[in-house]
């Protein structure tokens, strides 16, 4: 489909910020779960509190293949644009859910099911997402510069992610204090993301589409189903393989960092939480740089550096991690590993468009990415957690690393997307 460059760059921008208020939504639970952990599951004991929330996070994970599949199946039969839309809707339900849910004190068992139930609806709506948007970010961009364009799906999810730890940094050190952050005032995330993800549903439905599908294309059973997806074989297990070490190293380094920080290292939650968004805000302004290195020498050899440097650099980072006390030291280790991890983040959504024709596209990008990162990064916390409670806290570094050679194994087998891509010619 034919696109100005205005047209392209406006629809380009109006995804990012879709993605931003999607992944805000989605990783404001994390933030916070160090407040509201004791509201659901009251133990007394911080880690065992952590563990549950952190199994409800997993839950989460675990419906994102439904999710890659449903809207996976619907961007490529209806419409990249479409489904964005209703994604962001379903976010917007699951955020809403958390904010007004009343306590294990108020409803007793209640209210972790129903905490749940909206991670369920949230693990739906980012399981599509991704797919649909990694898709459409792919598909919008010209052959020159499409590491570089796809590379903002990792900018605006990271900021996303940023965004929903400088709403903690504020209410920590502006607005509320210790007590009441534990009280209630870790509902105020929820209540923003959920308004903000209603804005964004209207704001998507003025974007471009990338593909154009006519009603005749609609109606052709082999659009978006599994049995079209599975006559791609090797393309589908390629996503999985690649994914598996990239996304545990990402989860690690992110999202269970500010924890680690507080529950091993022994930082107090405004030190952990202000040393997570120092090293975010780097790792958010580098992924164009990589994307834009990627359109240069390919993708495959910056796969390659990731997967060689983060299998033997990762266990040492986590131990000296675990046992410095100093918060630049901290953010130096953190840093270092996230410049490993941008490698692999940059990059990973363009490479998975170029392997798929576009009438199993979204459903190729989002489905067996969903797998993995439902298997691994989304049980990556808990794995932590649980070793760390069983007094085995260190196996968890050499199970981030060896998951990172695993696809090391991949990434040099595999042909590199930038010469073969799939996207070219439609």
């Amino acid at each position: 489909m034919q696109q100005t460059t205005a047209g392209r760059i406006k629809s380009i921008i109006g995804g990012s910020l879709g993605n931003l208020v999607e992944w805000y939504d989605w990783y404001v639970y994390s933030a916070f779960s160090l407040y509201f952990a004791h509201a659901f599951f009251p133990s007394g004991n911080q880690t065992a509190e952590l563990l549950d929330t952190a199994g409800v996070f997993a839950i989460g994970f675990l419906m994102r293949p439904i999710g890659g599949w449903l809207m996976g199946t619907f961007a490529d039969k209806r419409g990249r644009k479409t489904a964005l839309t209703y994604s962001v809707l379903l976010m917007s339900l699951g955020s809403l859910i958390i904010a007004v849910i009343p306590g294990y004190k108020q409803i007793g068992i209640a209210a972790p099911i129903i905490l749940v139930l909206a991670r369920v609806i949230q693990g739906i709506s980012v399981g599509g997402e991704y797919g649909t948007s990694a898709t459409y970010l792919s598909e919008i961009a010209t052959k020159k510069h499409r590491g570089f364009y796809s590379s903002f799906q990792y900018v605006t999810l990271i900021m996303g992610q940023l965004i929903a730890l400088g709403v903690l940094v504020l209410l920590q050190r502006v607005f509320l204090t210790e007590a009441q952050l534990h009280a209630w005032g870790w509902r105020i995330p929820f209540g923003i993301g959920a308004f903000l993800a209603i804005i964004t549903m209207y704001l998507r439905r003025s974007l471009q589409e990338s593909v154009e599908i006519t009603k005749d294309e609609r109606s052709i059973a082999k659009r978006g189903t599994l049995s079209e997806l599975l006559k791609h074989p090797k393309a589908v297990l390629t996503v999985i393989g690649l994914t598996l070490g990239g996304t545990v190293a990402f989860y690690t380094f992110t999202t269970y960092m500010q924890k680690f920080l507080v529950n091993t290292s022994g930082f107090s939650k405004s030190s952990a939480t202000l040393i997570s968004t120092l090293t975010l805000v780097i790792f958010m302004l580098i992924q164009p740089v990589f994307g834009l290195l990627s359109d240069k020498i390919g993708r495959k050899p910056l796969l390659i550096a990731f997967g060689i440097l983060g299998a033997i650099t990762t266990v040492p980072i986590l131990y000296f991690l675990a046992d410095t006390r100093n918060v630049w030291v901290a953010f130096a280790l953190i840093m270092l590993a996230l410049l490993i991890v941008s490698a692999y983040t940059s990059i990973n959504a363009v490479v998975k468009a170029e392997l798929f024709p576009a009438n199993v596209r979204a459903l190729g990008v989002g489905f067996p990415y969903a797998i993995a990162v439902s298997l691994f990064g989304g049980t990556a916390e808990y794995i932590a957690l649980l070793f760390k409670n069983e007094g085995h806290q260190g196996w968890f570094y050499w199970y981030v690393a060896g998951c990172i050679l695993v696809s090391l194994i991949v990434y040099v087998s595999m042909l590199d997307t930038q010469k073969h891509s799939k996207i070219e010619g439609e």
